[in-house]
């Protein structure tokens, strides 16, 4: 069995730490090592200098030809620096010894030294030099300077330092985990705290949300984008949730109707015509839960985003004029007077069938509403690239806190909820799917006691075609007459 890396991706607690402390510690690497080069070069450098003031007083020396005070220099007392063996030789041209200082021989030979410049050299004891090696130019014979700086000292003391630093290292390191760690902890709790928040939230304790209090800007901003998002999610379970509960009582009351009247049917024996009654009183609720069932499919289908539409240039002045005509004889009825009014070569690019169905839906919820010798008006206008529909009636109107929910599936402004007219409350709901669908928009404005105007927003997407043309095409296209069942408010 061979063994798999896990391929589960770090944490952000860890990559920060891991962040933080590679970062930390490489500073501190770097201070650390450039304070070490700063004492390395400054030892370096005293010791040189040194030595070029010990070489150059040798040098003026035997300019001068004082070979008693060079023997002195050389073998003296004042060759000694503190602490420190200094050693000097004085070579002649053939490299023949001149002078030099006692042992020096022994410990560093003198063709073991380079024939100019500086350099370290360990003797043979094993001890570390600094050594220095000049020519004496201007003196009689060309004599070479030797001199050399015992730095063991120094070097022991960098080990140690170095010894020291690897120590303080070490520890920096550990340290910069720890803090790593802990800060990114800290920082990251409110992560934590949000997340153990929508943990506990599930399908009945929608309505807890995350507290802003304290987040950094940055979290706060996620925050508040969840709880928008908790509140649409509340909001839509709450309407699922009213709109299972509704059409179950859409659905039961019609069933129950065609259970009884079955059931007095087949209590006894009848006569044909009242078999036939009941059938037709069976009929008519079969067709209300038809249509019931054709709206909540038109519905989810609208909702779908892969639903598409088959548009088509259409002239809305005769289409208009089309929804009156079939709705004449139901206005004339109820006493309400119908009119159409739209400015001639309005054309659009819209589905005909869609169109029709949703302004006959806003046409069956004004006639269901506006009482005998009302009016209800069919308008149309044109405006920078969009097409305004008004349906506006003269009826009941509908009270202020009705309106944000007319849309909504199944919502009645009676409270009775019993349908007039076989309605389901499904009307307006289609309405704004419809101009969803077309990219528009539903709006609605009333006042109770002087009537209600709803008004369809949708692109009329023909801006730059010639309006005769497209008149043409519209009136050339098949037409369709407006299903006589509405489902209205």
């Amino acid at each position: 069995m061979f063994w798999k890396p896990s391929s589960r991706p770090a944490s952000l607690s860890a990559r920060l730490s891991a962040w933080y402390a590679g970062s930390a510690f490489l500073l501190l690497l770097v201070a650390t090592g450039f304070l070490y080069w700063v004492l390395l070069t400054s030892f370096d450098r005293e010791d040189d200098q040194y030595l070029t003031e010990k070489a150059d007083t040798l040098i003026a020396l035997l300019r001068a030809h004082d070979f008693r005070t060079v023997e002195w220099e050389v073998e003296g007392e004042s060759t000694k620096r503190p602490g420190v063996e200094v050693l000097s030789r004085v070579l002649d041209a053939a490299g023949r010894l001149v002078v030099e200082s006692a042992g020096m021989s022994a410990e560093i030979p003198a063709a073991a030294l380079p024939a100019s410049g500086g350099t370290e050299y360990r003797g043979r004891s094993g001890r570390v030099f600094r050594v220095l090696s000049r020519s004496a130019a201007g003196t009689r014979e060309d004599y070479r300077v030797q001199v050399a700086l015992e730095v063991t000292f120094e070097k022991h003391l960098l080990a140690g330092y170095r010894g020291r630093l690897w120590t303080v290292l070490g520890i920096g390191l550990l340290v910069c985990v720890l803090v790593g760690h802990t800060m990114a902890r800290r920082g990251l709790r409110p992560v934590a705290e949000i997340a153990r928040t929508m943990r506990r939230i599930r399908s009945t304790t929608l309505n807890e949300r995350i507290d802003l209090s304290g987040l950094p800007s940055e979290l706060n901003a996620l925050a508040a984008t969840f709880n928008e998002m908790l509140d649409r999610l509340e909001d839509a379970f709450g309407r699922l949730a009213r709109f299972s509960s509704d059409i179950a009582h859409e659905l039961r009351t019609p069933v129950n109707n065609l259970r009884g009247e079955v059931e007095v049917a087949l209590a006894r024996a009848r006569s044909p015509e009242e078999y036939r009654d009941a059938l037709g009183s069976s009929l008519e609720e079969c067709l209300r839960l038809s249509r019931l069932i054709d709206s909540l499919l038109f519905l989810a289908r609208a909702e779908n985003p892969g639903t598409q539409i088959r548009r088509e240039p259409l002239e809305i002045g005769p289409e208009l004029r089309t929804v009156r005509e079939f709705y004449e004889a139901a206005a004339h009825e109820a006493g309400v007077a119908l009119e159409a009014r739209a400015p001639a070569g309005l054309v659009a690019e819209l589905d005909r069938t869609l169109f029709q169905r949703a302004v006959g839906n806003l046409v069956e919820n004004s006639l269901a509403y506006t009482p005998p010798g009302g009016c209800i008006q069919l308008e149309a206008r044109g405006a920078e690239g969009r097409l305004l529909v008004a349906v506006e009636d003269t009826g009941c109107g509908i009270p202020p806190e009705h309106l944000p929910h007319v849309f909504d599936r199944f919502h009645r402004v009676d409270p009775s909820r019993s349908p007039q007219a076989g309605g389901a409350g499904l009307g307006l709901a289609i309405v704004k799917s419809i101009a969803a669908l077309h990219g528009g928009e539903a709006a609605i404005e009333s006042r109770p006691g002087h009537g209600t105007r709803v008004t369809l927003d949708l692109p009329a997407g023909l801006a730059a075609a010639p309006i005769e043309s497209l008149a043409r095409a519209a009136s050339q296209s098949s037409g369709e007459s407006t299903s006589s069942s509405r489902d209205q408010t």
